[in-house]
């Protein structure tokens, strides 16, 4: 009886395990160029210049940023961010090196991620963005960043 029970055992297992189908995410090239001019044109353009127009576009309002600058902790709101990016002398103007890479960008329906690497001043910034498409348009709702050292 024991041998009949584990043949049927082996026999369903297999059979069961296959039971779960699991969704490969796919890429949208579509939505990963949408987030892509998103950065580009309105995150890094207004870091650049210190354009707070422009991040005043791509922040949602309630958008949180939390990370380090120099092993220091780091926590502002989207609008005291903004805020300081307008107060400061822009990379633009400084004449200082702005180097901005774009490493990836994951996107899953109507959120998406992105890792950034910002090279500017004397810091050399990686940056974790969470987007969120809302009313049509890709925002960014929350930002993570600490600084490397070179």
């Amino acid at each position: 009886m024991k041998a009949l029970l584990l043949f049927a055992w082996l026999f369903i297992f297999p059979v069961s395990s296959f039971a779960q189908k699991i969704k490969v995410m796919k890429k949208d090239p579509v939505q990963e160029k949408e987030i892509r001019n998103s950065i580009e044109h309105y995150y890094l353009k207004g870091i650049y210049e210190g354009n707070t127009s422009l991040l005043k576009e791509i922040f949602h309002k309630d958008a949180l940023l939390f990370g380090d600058i120099k092993g220091v902790p780091y926590y502002k709101t989207a609008t005291q961010y903004i805020e300081g990016v307008g107060s400061r002398v822009s990379p633009q103007k400084s004449g200082k090196d702005f180097k901005p890479t774009i490493i990836s960008i994951d996107v899953i329906n109507t959120i998406a991620t992105a890792k950034l690497n910002v090279k500017m001043y004397d810091f050399n910034y990686y940056n974790f963005i969470t987007f969120h498409k809302i009313d049509g348009k890709w925002l960014i709702v929350n930002k993570t960043l600490t600084d490397v050292e070179l």
